[in-house]
């Protein structure tokens, strides 16, 4: 079922991920032509299948954004029997994913050892919140936890405020770089035809992000939390305008950009402290709550239009409506409409990347419902026949 012209057209990839950073990676892949085959069940379904308080969800949470396209069957890992086919179905697969804490997919008898006796050549994908070894490999974790503890936390938020939770970022950015490192591990197993244990964790994902800040760190010198603040550009921030919830974003990268901003707000500014760069970036504060105070008026839409027909980079801090709504994602199908049984059709976030030879990318399908490509799964591609298939249902086998 994957697309015959799609770039990874031909893979398929057998899913024991969960929540959001491994099937985020996996999501990917299916965008970019993959078969992907999510493995659950109805004992222990997905998560984010069903209504996420802790996200303030009370419809189906996230499901979408990282599950169209996927192919979906009911395995009661639980079970022996149900092992052994998953094992299966891992042998007719490139690549295996999970994102079960360390030790989880051995316990079941799907380790890497084992997978490798049912597909040699088998790639895996093992996510998880600090790896497969070393000392802390037993924490489980979520986004927050990632972030946090891989310090990106700390560096983000205001300098005088505590450390800013990371949410979602973190379970992107993590199966982001799950979705690059399986690729090349594909890419090295068609050259070498060998097997292949991809170890992503998510907490040292987070601290690649802060190279600079680690650096610093390791000559002495404390890093600063910078807010919404640039180390070469002032002002540069997010400002107030006359409607609420409507922020202007504006970086000014230069003193000639600096002069054209005060012509376009209709200022003159003789404060020597903010005639340079250099001089605006020491004296920051002070500088924000100036463009605070000439910005706090003005419309937020028209005033960065303005802005950006003079050569500055301004632009309002979008909403999720202003993006919903955007002609320019809906035309190139960035947003695209997906449905589930039992819930209305609504958007989701398609492929960000364009194949100058191909346009089977992106969302294909809809949202599986639980269990719904057992034909193809259990029959076409395993060889069950359906009394088989029954008898395995009445033993909770399939479940």
């Amino acid at each position: 079922m994957s697309q015959p012209n799609a770039p990874l057209a031909g893979v398929r990839i057998a899913d024991f991920t969960i929540h959001a950073a491994g099937p985020y990676c996996t999501h990917l892949l299916s965008q970019l032509g993959a078969e992907c085959i999510k493995i659950e069940s109805r004992t222990r379904p997905d998560a984010f299948r069903k209504p996420h308080a802790v996200y303030g969800r009370m419809l189906a949470a996230t499901f979408d954004q990282v599950s169209a396209n996927k192919l979906s069957v009911r395995l009661n890992l639980k079970q022996p029997e149900a092992v052994a086919l998953a094992k299966r179905v891992v042998g007719v697969s490139d690549l295996a994913a999970e994102s079960f804490r360390p030790g989880v997919m051995n316990r079941l008898g799907l380790g890497f050892e084992a997978l490798r006796e049912s597909k040699p050549d088998i790639v895996l994908l093992s996510l998880s919140s600090c790896g497969q070894s070393g000392p802390d490999s037993h924490f489980a974790g979520y986004a927050p936890l990632f972030g946090a503890w891989g310090g990106l936390g700390a560096m983000t938020g205001y300098s005088d405020g505590p450390p800013v939770e990371m949410r979602h970022v973190m379970d992107h950015s993590a199966g982001l770089h799950a979705a690059v490192a399986t690729m090349a591990a594909l890419h090295q197993r068609r050259r070498t035809g060998q097997a292949q244990h991809v170890d992503l964790a998510a907490r040292e994902v987070a601290s690649a992000m802060i190279g600079d800040a680690l650096v610093q760190a390791s000559v002495g010198i404390t890093p600063v939390r910078p807010g919404n603040g640039d180390l070469g550009m002032a002002p540069h921030g997010i400002y107030a305008t006359a409607k609420p919830d409507r922020w202007l974003t504006l970086a000014v990268r230069n003193d000639a950009e600096w002069e054209v901003l005060l012509q376009q707000l209709g200022r003159a500014c003789r404060d020597p402290r903010f005639t340079t760069v250099s001089g605006r970036l020491q004296h920051r504060e002070d500088l924000d709550r100036l463009l605070g105070q000439w910005l706090a008026n003005c419309d937020a839409d028209a005033m960065a239009e303005r802005l950006q027909q003079a050569g500055l980079c301004a632009h309002v801090s979008w909403n999720m409506e202003d993006i919903a709504a955007d002609p320019h994602l809906l035309a190139r199908k960035a947003l695209v409409e997906v449905s589930s049984p039992d819930i209305p059709t609504r958007l989701a976030v398609g492929a960000p990347a364009r194949f100058a030879k191909t346009d089977d990318v992106g969302i294909r399908r809809l949202t599986p419902a639980l269990g719904q490509d057992e034909d193809y799964v259990f029959g076409e591609l395993l060889g069950l026949n359906r009394a088989q298939r029954d008898d395995l249902e009445a033993r909770e086998i399939i479940l």
